[in-house]
């Protein structure tokens, strides 16, 4: 008997056509899918052709920009990486924080 991890290669080899019928499609048409033209003649007349620079720019015009917000590094150790940065204790003096007026990559937690 041959192991599991050389039948299955060999099976896939022999019989490659199985492999296919059991494939899901590729792709799924849509009223909105580029290929949809080229399938239905009717919708050609009927969509208004758009560059892909205009096709974008009205994609996202929709959406709002969202500032990141970041968090803060936390260390087993925290120090000062420049002069605006300051050391501050906070939760009852439970942890140490530095916080960081030039620079918002500087903020740590000591954990």
């Amino acid at each position: 008997m041959l192991p599991r991890s050389l039948l299955l290669p060999l099976r896939r080899t022999l019989f490659p056509s199985s492999r296919l019928a059991l494939r899901a499609p590729r792709h799924i048409h849509t009223p909105t899918c580029a290929c949809s033209t080229f399938l239905r003649p009717s919708l050609r007349a009927t969509q208004h052709q758009q560059s892909p620079l205009q096709d974008l720019t009205t994609r996202f015009n929709g959406l709002q920009l969202q500032q990141q917000a970041r968090g803060m590094k936390v260390r087993s150790s925290v120090k000062k990486l420049c002069d605006g940065c300051k050391s501050v204790r906070r939760k009852k003096g439970r942890y140490v924080y530095i916080i960081c007026s030039k620079n918002p990559k500087h903020k740590q937690r000591q954990g």
